[in-house]
Order: C-alpha cells, then structure tokens, then sequence
C-alpha cells in the first residue's frame, strides 16, 4: 500500500480529527513514523484514539502497521513528497551532471578484469545478457547490438520467465551477461544462479552488492543521484560506457574477424543509403547507429 497516495485520496473524507492528523503526517513523514504514538498526538493535538482510527480507517491491522508504512513511505526521500516548487534546470546541468557520473566512474574498472572478462565472451558458444527495468532492458538490447557487429553470437533477454528458461539451457563455458543500474535486480540474480549451476561464466556491469559478489568477473560502476528528480539519472550513461569499454576489448581482441564484420556493415550501409556521392562525408557516419 502506498500509505501517502491513500491519505491524499482520504483527505476531506476523514473527519475533522482524522483530517488533522492527516495533513501533519504528509508534513512531516519522517517525525510520523519515528515518533511513539504519544508523541505523534500532541504534535498533532489529537488523541490516541484518533489516530488508532485513522489506521483502520486506512485498511492498516493497528497503529505499528500505519507507521510501518509511514516509514516506508518516508524512505522514498522528501525530494518526492514535498509541495515546494522547483525551478527548472539549464540545459548545461544535463551535460554537467554526465560529466560529473563520468568522472566519478572513471577509474572503477580495471583493464585486467576487461582482458579476462572478453577472453572468456571470446571462447564462449553463446552468450546470453540479462537486465530487467527501465534502462537495464534497454542496455540488454544495446549490448546485444555492440556483440554481434563482432561476430559474437549472443540473445538480450528482458522477461523475467525467459531469462530462467534460457539460463537452464546453457552449455558449459557459456557467458551470462548481467546488467543492473542499481545492483539489487532478483530476477537477474535468480537466472544467473541457475546459468552458473549449469557451468556459465558470469560478467556483471552493476553496483558492489550480492550480485557483483557473486559474478566470476565484475565490472563496478558507481550511481549518484541529485535532488532534481525530473530529469532522467544521468547514472545510466556509465553503464553504456562499461558496455563500450568491453565491446572496444573483445573487437581488439579479435580484431581481424572484427575488422571484417564491420567491413560488411559498412558496405551494406553505403548500398542501403543509395551511395552515389550526394554525401562526402558518408565514410564517417555511424556503422547503424
């Protein structure tokens, strides 16, 4: 239950005690839920009772399962749940706060773990990439573009369901890619236990965590996030560059069938834009991107 959602919708159907109370919550969720119940009536010059009343009214068991889901609320952060109006950004604080994750990832992965991670990719039959959620979804698809330019055979997977089934099908020496922005992803977790029981190389781009812990080969990024919520997390560019970073080692590591792999996409491009001289400068666009 979303405790704060249910108390807005409530507000001026509650009765004029319960209303009270209400709006002192939504004022100050972190005092609500770390405030003895004793506490939380005088700041809001209520009785007991009123607040024992507003929990059932809100479907909660008692008062502790009310300030439980305060609490939980209040974990959100107040960037989320307060009313103050917050003035819009400069374009120049998108590309600042890019700037800024960049710098902060830079020296995170070390270019051993890279050698061996591609080393393995390299002698794999297949690889499977795995991420769920917003941008770790899509990551799976752009790794998945990055690998076969290189002649690497490899499937991005999103569903939860699929992920388990194609792990258990996995041969031994096999690699599993895992991606999470935030490094707490279950379902990935789960699907690469399963892939590792079956004898797969596991290569997380995540967070330190029970993940990254568990992966043969880990390549750490660091998230940061600001107090301006309506623009999108500047953190998702640092994935990409992992996935950059690897990709750049496998296309050196074998570069010549690489080399040629890109040789065909660039000739089938060229054919596909109809290249007949109208664009002087077609030898430096991006390979299909």
């Amino acid at each position: 239950m979303d405790i704060v959602n249910s108390i807005k919708e409530g507000l001026r159907h509650f009765s004029p005690a319960e209303e009270k109370v209400a709006r002192f919550i939504l004022s100050d969720l972190n005092f609500a839920a770390n405030a003895a119940i004793n506490e939380l009536a005088e700041k809001a010059q209520v009785s007991h009772a009123t607040i024992t009343r507003l929990a059932k009214t809100l479907n909660c068991a008692n008062v502790r399962e009310f300030k439980l889901k305060i609490a939980q609320s209040a974990a959100v952060g107040e960037r989320f749940t307060n009313d103050d109006t917050i003035e819009k950004h400069d374009i120049s604080v998108v590309y600042q706060s890019i700037s800024d994750i960049s710098s902060l990832n830079s020296r995170l992965i070390e270019d051993e773990v890279v050698e061996a991670a591609s080393e393995i990719i390299c002698a794999a039959k297949h690889c499977l990439i795995f991420g769920v959620g917003g941008w770790s979804s899509l990551m799976t698809q752009e790794c998945h573009n990055r690998f076969f330019r290189l002649g690497i055979n490899s499937n991005s997977h999103s569903d939860p369901m699929m992920m388990r089934m194609t792990a258990s099908t996995v041969d031994k020496d096999d690699v599993v890619i895992c991606l999470s922005l935030g490094g707490i992803s279950p379902d990935v977790f789960s699907s690469a236990v399963i892939a590792k029981e079956y004898g797969a190389h596991v290569v997380a781009i995540c967070p330190e965590g029970e993940l990254a812990k568990f992966a043969d080969f880990h390549l750490p990024i660091k998230t940061q996030e600001s107090d301006y919520i309506f623009k999108p997390s500047a953190s998702r560019y640092v994935m990409l560059a992992a996935i950059d970073i690897l990709s750049s080692e496998l296309a050196i590591k074998n570069q010549r069938k690489s080399r040629e792999k890109l040789r065909r996409l660039k000739i089938q491009l060229d054919d596909h834009r109809g290249e007949d001289g109208a664009c002087p400068n077609s030898s430096r666009l991006p390979l299909g991107d």
